[in-house]
């Protein structure tokens, strides 16, 4: 995970599907991840 910018898009390495944030978030980081973006802990702007 980027420490300093977040990812819109992730592709799976295993089924190849595009993975997108979902509604109100800001990445796929806090859509799919088990915690929030590091600029989102850190109490800032995502991107």
């Amino acid at each position: 995970m980027p420490t300093d910018a977040c990812v819109f898009f992730y592709e799976c390495g295993n089924c190849h599907k595009t993975l997108r944030p979902k509604e109100g978030d800001c990445c796929v980081y806090c859509s799919y991840g088990s915690v929030p973006c590091p600029p989102i802990q850190a109490d800032k702007k995502c991107c």
